[in-house]
């Protein structure tokens, strides 16, 4: 929470900053930059509520837990960037070309800033994204990169404004379609990855071998019949079915299927819970994998 929580700060005064900025220097591409960063800072507040209630127990109307609430925060987040890159789009279009007033120097000072600040945002939530498995910091590091670019525009398109003059008035516009289109790239990225993660797509295919190496490695597993990894927040739920002897007694089959549970809870932190079933193994009958 905590990467999230400097995320929401950081928008916030930014946001505040560029707005003030804009309205004063005239200039409608850091009022569109300051857009970015208030919205992000909805978003923020709403990524915070959804780690807040992931990390809740499991309950009984909840029994696989609540960590799926994150790619729904997700989703959520994702179709108001592009609502808020639609309407700032819109505007941009509206005003392209028309005269405005060289923004003083002041303003560039405050466009670079950004860039320097979000870029930094971007490489620690994506390291603790990268640590965490969790999709809203990933999602919240790649909107920090994004912003980044949206400044760096912003910050030519004023520069071009500054120092060549009012006959370049389009380069404020321009530079404010451009944040435009960094919005709606990074919504709709961010909406495509949300919703495959509500779709229980197979885990990664390196982490799914992990699984079935070690599962395979377990004393009276002959073979790895089926196996299903569904990642579900920063968890992991794992369905499995293992090959015995034909003739082992159930007694014995559920000493197996509990071990290679306990397996692959042990060894994998984020691996939440492990369904085994047991399938009879026949020398003479090949495996199908599935």
């Amino acid at each position: 929470m905590r990467a999230t929580l400097v995320g929401l700060c950081v928008n916030l005064v930014l946001g505040v900053v560029k707005l003030v900025a804009g309205l004063i220097g005239g200039s409608f591409a850091l009022i569109s930059d300051a857009v970015n960063s208030l919205g992000d800072t909805l978003s923020s507040i709403v990524t915070l509520a959804a780690l807040w209630y992931a990390q809740l127990p499991a309950d009984e109307e909840h029994p696989y837990g609540h960590t799926r609430v994150e790619a729904v925060a997700g989703a959520y987040v994702a179709v108001l960037i592009v609502i808020t890159g639609i309407y700032v789009g819109g505007e941009a279009i509206v005003r392209f070309g028309s005269e405005i007033l060289v923004p003083p120097t002041w303003t560039l000072w405050i466009a670079g800033a950004n860039v320097l600040i979000k870029e930094t945002l971007y490489w620690y939530n994506r390291a603790i994204g990268l640590r965490t498995g969790s999709i809203a910091i990933a999602a919240s590091a790649w909107d920090h990169r994004s912003d980044a670019l949206c400044s760096l525009a912003v910050l030519v398109g004023l520069s071009l404004v500054r120092w060549a003059g009012p006959s370049f008035a389009w380069a404020d516009s321009a530079a404010a379609l451009l944040v435009v289109i960094a919005i709606l790239w990074s919504g709709g990225r961010l909406l495509v990855q949300s919703t495959g993660e509500l779709l229980d797509p197979q885990a990664d295919a390196t982490f799914v071998e992990q699984i079935r190496s070690i599962a395979e490695s377990v004393a009276g597993v002959r073979a790895v019949e089926t196996l299903w990894v569904r990642k579900t927040g920063i968890e992991y739920f794992v369905d499995i079915h293992i090959q015995v002897d034909a003739q082992m007694s159930v007694e014995a089959g559920h000493r197996i299927g509990h071990q290679v549970k306990h397996e692959l809870v042990s060894t994998f932190d984020r691996v939440k819970d492990v369904l085994v079933h047991l399938e009879p193994y026949y020398p003479d009958v090949p495996v199908t994998v599935d």
